[in-house]
């Protein structure tokens, strides 16, 4: 029963030797490209989604409107969050990768 379980955990602590490796494939320049792109259209996307947010809170505000002023408020907040996670998301990727290779 012991040898049983001691090949177990010998098997759970086997080390694949994977790490992430640039070079490996060919198109990681083309993939780069894209995934920034994409960052640059979401960017642009919550700058017109902050923009109409904040029209729609002080029409809100103006008109007496506490729903659609509250409506933008929260569409404000949430835009606000969004270009925080864009902006944040390569250092945050880096530092989850970085704390993952610590696991042993």
């Amino acid at each position: 029963m012991s040898s049983i379980l001691a090949e177990a955990v010998t098997q759970l602590a086997y080390d694949p030797g994977v790490s992430p490796a640039e070079g490996g494939l060919p198109g990681l320049s083309v993939l780069k490209q894209v995934v920034s792109s994409i960052n640059l259209f979401a960017v642009i996307a919550t700058v017109g989604a902050l923009c109409v947010a904040g029209i729609v809170w002080a029409w809100g505000h103006h008109t007496g409107s506490h729903g659609a002023e509250a409506k933008g408020k929260q569409g404000a907040l949430v835009a606000a969050g969004v270009a925080l996670l864009l902006g944040a998301a390569n250092g945050l990727v880096s530092f989850f990768s970085t704390l993952g290779t610590q696991v042993k």
